[in-house]
């Protein structure tokens, strides 16, 4: 029996909303057993921005209140800015709707646990997108883990660098206002390599067992200019060109902050992310060592891993692009490398996978894990108040 696509709905169109739409689109040529999907409503406010977006973008309906998308389709992406992603993503849960939600889950931690709950209680998949789980290196850097290669986890080091806010001059965005995003470059960012850091080593060292934390805004208040220019999504920065400055706004979220955690384990980690690293543009990068090897990876050269095993004199590069390496054959011969977009490819696979089957990978990054990560944020915003380390 032939099953119907399913009808997709999509809340938000800009940066994020266009990085799912094209994954949408590339599904049926490279994937062909994931499910039939229809690009069926796309929601947003300004109604000439959102008709010319789901032109470009695929989508057969608009719609101005999310309410109304809801109705119409099979599953929800709540792909918006983060203020919005607890009653929609509720709502839909509650509707039987499965959510792929945007990251951080929640700007505070009462909504995500709200958000959690409401998973739990649903019976249809909710996941959190954590894209960087599904980069082919970063899998083979997990199975590596799992095997034994690197021995006891001893030190976890991550970062995630860019430099789009380092003119202070840049406009300001909703990502810089505490009541719209939650935090700054903490949830933006940190929340990226604190999920990644859990994913990779989370087994071998149990949970965070206390933490510090350190968070610092440079630039107290931004332009908003005339024309309109601000940043509404993403790490599109930029300044406002030759438009006048309607007004300064207060910058309310952290510009970088830097964290130190305790495993239980005994193995320790060491976390940060800044919008104001001159010179990096998406440098997100993570090590681990153990006490027979280490690992290291930078999104900027993410086909590779290095590695170095016991008894190497030297970290080794991988290129991981062989056919055996995970998503690598859906895509072309070994060599021939992939990109960032690909993440959101592997991603909508596993998670329409799940809407179609009904079961969810243990490698998906749920509700659950979101709330887990926001915890944590929670945690470190507060150790940074506290000026001491939090007990989780």
């Amino acid at each position: 029996m032939t099953r119907e696509p399913l009808k997709i709905g999509v809340l938000g169109y800009r940066f994020m909303g266009k990085a799912h739409a094209n994954a949408l689109a590339r599904l049926p040529m490279f994937f062909p057993d994931a499910p039939d999907v229809e690009r069926h409503t796309l929601v947003g406010r300004d109604e000439g921005a959102l008709a010319d977006a789901a032109d470009r973008f695929g989508f057969a309906h608009t719609a101005t209140d999310w309410e109304d998308a809801l109705d119409e389709v099979d599953v929800f992406y709540n792909l918006g800015p983060n203020h919005v992603h607890a009653e929609p993503s509720i709502a839909a849960l509650e509707a039987g709707v499965p959510v792929l939600c945007e990251k951080p889950l929640a700007p505070t931690l009462d909504e995500a646990a709200a958000m959690r709950d409401a998973a739990a209680d649903a019976d249809v998949p909710a996941g959190t997108a954590f894209n960087y789980r599904f980069v082919p290196a970063l899998r083979y850097a997990k199975g590596l883990i799992e095997d034994g290669e690197l021995g006891e986890i001893r030190q976890v080091r991550g970062r995630y660098l860019q430099d789009w806010l380092a003119d202070p001059e840049a406009p300001w965005a909703w990502r810089m206002d505490a009541d719209m995003a939650g935090s700054g470059a903490l949830g933006d960012l940190g929340a990226h390599t604190i999920d990644l850091a859990s994913f990779l080593v989370g087994d071998e060292v149990g949970g965070i067992d206390r933490l510090s934390g350190h968070l610092q805004t440079f630039v107290d208040e931004r332009p908003v200019y005339e024309d309109g220019g601000d940043v509404d999504e993403g790490s599109e920065g930029g300044d406002g060109g030759d438009a006048a400055v309607a007004e300064y706004r207060d910058v309310t979220v952290d510009d970088a902050y830097s964290a130190q955690v305790a495993y239980e384990s005994g193995a320790i980690g060491t976390f940060e992310a800044t919008r104001f690293a001159t010179g990096h543009k998406n440098d997100h990068a993570i090590e681990v060592h153990g006490s027979k090897g280490s690992l290291k990876f930078s999104l900027e050269r993410l086909n590779e891993l290095e590695v170095l095993r016991d008894g190497d004199r030297g970290y080794q590069t991988v290129l991981v692009t062989d056919e055996t390496d995970p998503y690598v054959d859906r895509w072309w011969p070994p060599g021939h490398v992939i990109g960032w977009e690909h993440t959101f490819v592997h991603e909508n696979y596993e998670f329409l996978r799940s809407v179609s089957t009904g079961n969810i990978p243990d490698t998906f990054p749920t509700f659950e894990d979101g709330y887990e990560v926001q915890q944590i944020l929670e945690a470190i915003t507060e150790a940074d108040k506290r000026g001491e380390w939090v007990n989780l």
